[in-house]
């Protein structure tokens, strides 16, 4: 999908509403913007609470983790989260 934008006096754009429907950034979503090889990108950022269960597909099938294990883990992925803000 490709669109076009306008960028207003006070540096600001909107991004088309098919291309947030589409990417489920809702007002008040984080968007990352990298720059890198001539060109601007702009990905939508994961809440911390979009991350629940993302390592479960690491684990054995029907292992639990246990307490210690999901802290340990919970802290390295917001740790690059922050690290990446």
């Amino acid at each position: 999908m490709r669109a076009t934008a306008k960028v207003s006096a006070r540096g600001q754009i909107t991004l088309p509403v098919a291309m947030r429907r589409e990417f489920g950034i809702a007002p008040g979503a984080t968007v990352e913007i990298v720059t890198g090889e001539g060109e601007i990108v702009i990905r939508r950022r994961r809440s911390i609470s979009e991350l629940f269960g993302i390592f479960h597909d690491r684990l054995p099938p029907g292992a639990p983790l246990g307490w210690e294990e999901e802290r340990r883990i919970m802290e390295e992925a917001v740790a690059r989260q922050v690290a990446d803000e």
